[in-house]
């Protein structure tokens, strides 16, 4: 068996099989990094020569895409030792890297050796690891290795999975679908486009020398209930990590915590204790525990927040169009009744700078999954950067087909009224 092409023949018909002894490197050969080109490559750069273009590589058909594996052995199912196996009988070893011996800003700069503009990442792993990624890509445009910068695709291995599902994804990988398709899916994947914003907390106090701590959010910002639950999880985590190695497991703790809180309700009187601002204008809030922003479609590990159920039909929310789309719910029951489809959340507005005053106490928040107990302070959160992504559109959930068939009869109505 041929370790690139994969191509398999008997030792009496292998002289015969083999026409000509040049690998075609198989049906991946458009992701494959060849030996020779990296070995080509580590000769220029000893000769000082730093214009890599003119490498040929003649196994190529029209493109030549190459993907770098950046998987995450810590995350969810604990699939990725087994992936990163898979991965590197398929591909070059040198283009796999497991994250647990090696940060993202390091592997990726693999990246400055190959074509511009050409580069896709597959990162196998939870939003979290997809967010660790997206900062070391930011990294690159600081160092002024824009024309390297990947397109991103994600193998979902965490928990919630919301970024995963927004783009076609799936809201969870088990093993269901073979290596080789998935990198079919890599291949066929459409780029576009991911807002990522600053979130900005000042602490409240004259005399507090402390510089603000600064997020960087794909996904959503809350405070309330949800936060809480994160909260709760976390610390779980941290005492017995060992226990939260099943998917399964870490829903069903989400869940206890959740319905704990149903009963004590720490975060009532929410709307007391916070002032809201959308683009500079105050918000009246309603009797509210939590107030959720919004980057993306999906929240709470498959939920589309945004555009809700029933007959009042919502456009759906958008991850590219520099606008947040901002909730209340009344609590952790109005949460669960939300994910099931039995009530829909307070919609409070689309914004493009949404401020947070939290006047008084200590509540719950959590930016993109990494929870925290805040005392008094500002939030700010303004557009930082847009993220090259890859969306994959083989796969839709019911959800999503349900929401675009609704949206095509807002708009046919649209055509009508004009």
């Amino acid at each position: 068996r041929c370790v690139w092409c994969q191509c398999t023949v008997h030792d009496e018909c292998m002289m015969d099989s083999l026409k000509t002894e040049e690998c075609t490197f198989g049906e991946f050969r458009d992701l494959i990094i060849p030996p020779y080109y990296l070995s080509t490559i580590n000769q220029l750069r000893k000769d000082k020569r730093a214009n890599y273009e003119k490498v040929v590589v003649p196994y190529c058909r029209k493109y030549w895409m190459p993907v770098i594996i950046l998987a995450n052995t810590r995350s969810g199912n604990n699939m990725g030792e087994t992936l990163l196996g898979e991965f590197k009988i398929l591909l070059n070893p040198v283009q796999v890297f497991d994250l647990s011996k090696i940060t993202p800003a390091k592997a990726l700069q693999l990246c400055t050796l190959l074509p511009c503009n050409a580069v896709r990442v597959l990162v196998c792993g939870g939003d979290g690891t997809v967010g660790w990624v997206l900062d070391a890509i930011d990294e690159m445009k600081i160092k002024g290795q824009e024309r390297f910068i990947p397109q991103v695709a994600i193998l979902p291995l965490g928990t919630g999975n919301d970024l995963s599902n927004t783009l076609g994804w799936g809201a969870g990988y088990a093993g269901e679908v073979p290596v080789e398709q998935i990198l079919r899916n890599v291949m066929e994947a459409d780029g576009i486009k991911l807002d990522r914003w600053k979130v900005q907390v000042t602490n409240k106090g004259y005399y507090n020398l402390r510089k603000p701590k600064v997020f960087t959010m794909n996904n959503y910002f809350s405070i309330g209930p949800d936060a809480l639950m994160a909260l709760n999880f976390h610390a779980h985590r941290e005492k017995t990590p060992s226990l939260f190695s099943s998917r399964i497991i870490n829903k069903a703790v989400y869940f206890f915590y959740g319905t704990k809180d149903c009963l004590v309700q720490e975060c009532k009187d929410l709307n007391k204790k916070v002032e809201l601002e959308l683009d500079g204008e105050r918000i009246e809030l309603p009797n509210l525990e939590g107030i959720i922003v919004l980057n993306i479609g999906y929240w709470g590990g498959g939920c589309r927040l945004w555009e809700g159920m029933g007959d009042e039909p919502y456009p759906l929310a958008r991850h590219d169009d520099g606008l947040l789309e901002v909730v209340g719910v009344h609590g952790s029951f109005h949460c669960a009744q939300i994910q099931v489809k039995l009530a829909n959340p307070v919609r409070l507005g689309q914004a493009h700078t949404v401020r947070l005053i939290l006047k008084s106490s200590k509540m719950p928040m959590q930016v993109d999954g990494e929870p925290w107990a805040q005392g008094p302070c500002t939030i700010t959160i303004t557009h930082k950067t847009h993220a090259l992504m890859l969306y994959h559109s083989g796969e839709q959930t019911d959800d999503e087909a349900s929401s675009m068939s609704e949206q095509d009869h807002v708009r046919e109505q649209t055509d009508e009224d004009v």
